[in-house]
């Protein structure tokens, strides 16, 4: 049976933790780096949890305080181009992510993607998923001259849509997403299945709704 959104008009997306499990993917490209320099790779348990804050805390991670014995923007740039090249290879959506778009395409209630992962590789990483297809906007870490948690660029993914702020549900796994939430005046999720820290955390994040898995969203009624 397909439940409605009833609260809202609109849902938006975080991408990396929240809608497609990226994590193995940069982790293979830690690693793939820090074999190349001689030292010791790291566990998925622990590049896991940094996997959607960027890649210097990736960087910071691997090398840790070697990591000042090297340039570090040369080693972004590495980062970055194995990555580019590598970006779907362990990729997938979350457990429910796939079945919560169908029924979103299902019900014609637009949704969309607002990132901070810059476009020159969201734009492929999303090519090589079929229901992105469907996604009415996305919104990249460098489309607006802030990003999350500056609300600038849920403010440009609410005109794309062509739905008002406060009409819109945004769902992220990170603070900075329900920061950016919360300064543009929509109603905020966070997703419990994605790259959390530290679960004793999230009261303080102070989000209108805590979500335990992907189709739990669809439950968000009146």
């Amino acid at each position: 049976m397909t439940m409605k959104l009833t609260n809202f008009n609109a849902v938006l997306f975080d991408l990396d933790g929240t809608l497609l499990d990226t994590a193995d993917d940069l982790g293979a490209t830690l690693n793939h780096l820090l074999q190349h320099y001689g030292f010791e790779t790291v566990q998925s348990q622990e590049y896991r949890m940094v996997a959607s804050d960027g890649v210097y805390p990736l960087l910071d991670l691997g090398f840790k305080e070697e990591l000042v014995n090297f340039d570090r923007e040369l080693l972004r740039q590495q980062f970055l181009q194995y990555y580019e090249k590598n970006i779907a290879t362990h990729t997938t959506y979350f457990d429910g992510v796939e079945q919560l778009l169908i029924e979103l395409n299902q019900q014609q209630m637009p949704w969309g993607v607002v990132t901070n992962k810059p476009g020159f590789l969201t734009d492929p990483l999303l090519s090589q998923f079929e229901l992105f297809q469907h996604s009415k906007t996305n919104i990249s870490g460098d489309t607006t001259a802030k990003s999350k948690p500056h609300p600038m660029p849920m403010f440009l993914a609410s005109r794309e849509i062509n739905v008002a702020p406060e009409q819109i549900l945004y769902i992220g796994d990170a603070k900075r997403d329900i920061e950016a939430g919360h300064a543009a005046s929509m109603t905020t999720g966070i997703a419990k299945w994605g790259y959390i820290k530290d679960y004793d955390e999230l009261p303080s994040w102070a989000a209108h709704h805590t979500l335990e898995h992907p189709l739990d969203i669809l439950s968000l009624t009146k």
